[in-house]
Order: structure tokens, then sequence, then C-alpha cells
């Protein structure tokens, strides 16, 4: 090593002090106490640099503002790196809270043109008022049926009755279950009073007065009918009315196969006279609430008032509608199909999820209808199609309606 001129080792080291002067300098408080701050400032600022350096590694993400602050956008951006994938089994209930959750996949549940062979559900509805005399019959044509027994189920709405309905209809029930051949999957009778005070006597309960609130109070019993009984696993519904008397066994079959949202037979009824020394058998129209809307129908709705209900089928308010009963022939291809604006009660079948789109029976005006042609308006104003086939005869019970009304 270069040294200058002039020094040596030993001149170097002759001008270092004394040890003993440098561990007395040491041991004094004037060095101690600077050397104790500097150590400590430095160990500080030593685990306060691994500790940030912790604190960045596990917390401090993120951006630069509260949840609170950020817009929609930044705070989607952020957290979809951070969303934990949730792995539900489909076959196995979760347990939740200790609560049970049923599951319900209402996209297995379909309403094909191949009901019979892909076993789907059918539930028939009846409401029922003083109808005692014509259960046994009802039972009689349901049992008829063919398609089979174990994917129908029955319920009936029993409202404001006065007679023994209930009583007549646990007989039939029993009777009909009671034997394995034609027993149904299941049934259910419904209780529920509207406070319908108006008779059941032909006269009055189809008299023009008593249209507006007889049709709410039926809307009323026929939704407390579907919302009660409609259950997940029902593709159609029937609503089938308890005062026919007649009609083909494999109607729900013949009714299916035309794959339509809302579809209605024409309806008919049985009058028998003597003429000439024979029975006559003359063929009946029976209702007029299946009709399709004509331009003189429509000039006249569009003079109503809203909340006024038309009825139809009587010579004080005649519609000029276009009626399926005066147009039908039982001789005729069976299948042949109209489409309708309006529709009556006796006899409907229905795709399920119409009901569960929330196409129901009206009980006030809508489009100046109510009940079952309400329901149609409402079907076709959701986008569903309403179909009769004026072919296709159903024969009601002849209720011997006075002269000049249809």
């Amino acid at each position: 090593m270069l040294m200058p001129k002039g020094y040596s080792w030993k001149t170097a080291k002759a001008r270092l002090p004394p040890a003993r002067q440098v561990i007395h300098t040491v041991r004094t408080p004037r060095f101690l106490l600077p050397l104790a701050l500097i150590t400590a400032l430095i160990l500080l600022w030593r685990s306060m640099g691994s500790a940030a350096g912790e604190m960045q590694r596990f917390y401090c993400w993120g951006p630069s503002k509260p949840p609170n602050r950020m817009t929609p956008n930044e705070y989607e951006d952020w957290h979809a790196q951070f969303n934990t994938p949730v792995l539900y089994n489909h076959h196995k209930p979760v347990e939740v809270n200790a609560s049970n959750i049923e599951h319900v996949d209402l996209n297995d549940i379909k309403s094909t043109p191949d009901a019979l062979q892909k076993q789907e559900r059918v539930l028939i509805l009846t409401p029922l008022r003083d109808a005692s005399n014509f259960l046994a019959n009802h039972f009689d044509l349901i049992s008829q049926l063919t398609y089979p027994h174990e994917l129908i189920d029955l319920a009936f709405l029993v409202g404001d009755t006065k007679d023994d309905t209930v009583a007549a209809l646990a007989l039939e029930l029993e009777r009909v279950q009671n034997n394995p051949e034609v027993a149904f999957r299941s049934t259910m009778i419904v209780e529920k009073d509207f406070g319908i005070t108006f008779s059941q006597a032909v006269k009055d309960r189809h008299s023009v007065k008593a249209q507006a609130p007889r049709r709410k109070a039926l809307g009323r019993a026929r939704n407390y009918l579907l919302t009660t009984a409609l259950k997940p696993d029902h593709s159609w519904v029937y609503w089938r009315d308890v005062d026919i008397v007649e009609s083909p066994a494999q109607i729900i079959e013949d009714f299916v196969a035309h794959d339509r949202d809302v579809l209605v037979p024409n309806v008919w009824f049985h009058r028998y006279k003597e003429e000439n020394g024979k029975v006559v058998d003359i063929e009946g129209r029976f209702d007029y609430n299946s009709w399709q809307e004509t331009p003189e129908s429509l000039k006249l709705v569009s003079t109503l008032d809203k909340k006024f209900i038309l009825a139809e089928g009587y010579k004080e308010m005649p519609t000029n509608r276009r009626y399926m009963a005066l147009l039908g022939d039982q001789r005729a291809d069976k299948d042949e199909e109209m489409p309708l604006d309006g529709i009556g009660g006796v006899n409907i079948i229905v795709k399920a999820d119409v009901h569960r789109s929330g196409i129901n029976f009206p009980c006030y005006a809508f489009e100046n209808q109510a009940e079952t042609e309400g329901f149609a308006k409402m079907a076709k104003s959701a986008g569903y199609g309403v179909y009769g086939l004026p072919n296709y005869v159903v024969w009601h019970i002849d209720t011997e309606e006075k002269p000049g009304n249809a």
C-alpha cells in the first residue's frame, strides 16, 4: 500500500490515542447515549419496514378509495377476481341454518302434444255451488276418461252452497277413490264463501241483471281454486263444469294434441220434443261466451265505460259478435280450429304455464269482460293463442232458457 512521503506505520500508530483513553471515551454517557439512540432508531426502522411489507403483502390491496366511493364499474372490475364459486348439487338438499330447502325445477315441466307418452300431469278443476244433483253423473263421466288416472289430480271449490254439496262430493270421491281401476292420483276439496246471495234458479242466475256480479264472483272462485290446487308438476289445467251431461272419453288426449295455449270445444244441449208422434232431439246451442269480435262489436265496446261488463246472448244487449256455437257441425272434422276472442267456462284446457304467467280469471272488468271471457282477452293480450273447436261438441244440461235469449 502506498503511503504519503515521510509517513510510516510506526508514525501512524503513534498518532492513535491510547487504548485506555478509547475505553474511557466509550464508557462515557456522551458516547453511549447517542449510540443507544442510533441503535433504537435503526431497529425501529427495520421493524416498521418489515411490518409495512407484510401489510402490503396481505392487507393493503385494492384501489386507493373505499368501496362507497367506487363507481359500479370499478367495484365490479375489482371484485370480479375475488368471487368464490359455489358448487350446487341439484340432487342433494342443502341445509342452511337447520331449515329445509325445497328445490323446484320448472324447466322440466312441459306441455306438449305428446302428453300421454311423456306422462304429463293434468289438473282437473271444478267450482261448485248447490251442485249435489249433478255430482253422480259428473264422476261417472270423469271416471270414463281414457287419460291415465294416475296422472290426473282432481280439485273442487265449494262456496256459498245451501244444499249438501260437500257431503255428496265426499261420498262420490270415496266411491271413486276406493275403486283402484278408476282412482285418480289425488283429490282436493276447497271451501270458500264469497258472499254470493243470488239464487241458483235458472231464471235468476241467467238473468241479464245477474251477469256482471255473477261473473265477477265466478272469477274469484276460479282464481281461489287455481292458486290453491296448482302444483309445480302440473303440465295441463282442465276446467270442467259439473253440469256436463255428455263428452268424449278421450277428450284430454284430443285437446292436448292440438298443442294450443287455450282451447275450448263447442257446447250444445239436448232438448227432446214430440213432433208428429215422434220424439225429436233438438240440438240446442248453449255456450255463447265463445266468440270472435266483429266491426260492430268493436264499435260498441269503444263507446262503453271501462267498468261496464258485457254479457252475451241477451236481447237487452246485442253485441253482434260471431258465435262459435252457431257455426259448428258435429258431423264435420272435429279437429278444425278457429281463433277466438272470448271463451266460455264449461270446458277449457289450458297449458299450466299460461296460468303460472299470471293469466287468471278477472273478477273485474278487463276490456269490458270478466271471468272466462276476460281470461281469453287477458291471454291474448299476453301473446297466448286462444282457439275453439267448432265441430267438437260437449253436451251441457238443458237450462231451458226463456224465449228471446240465445
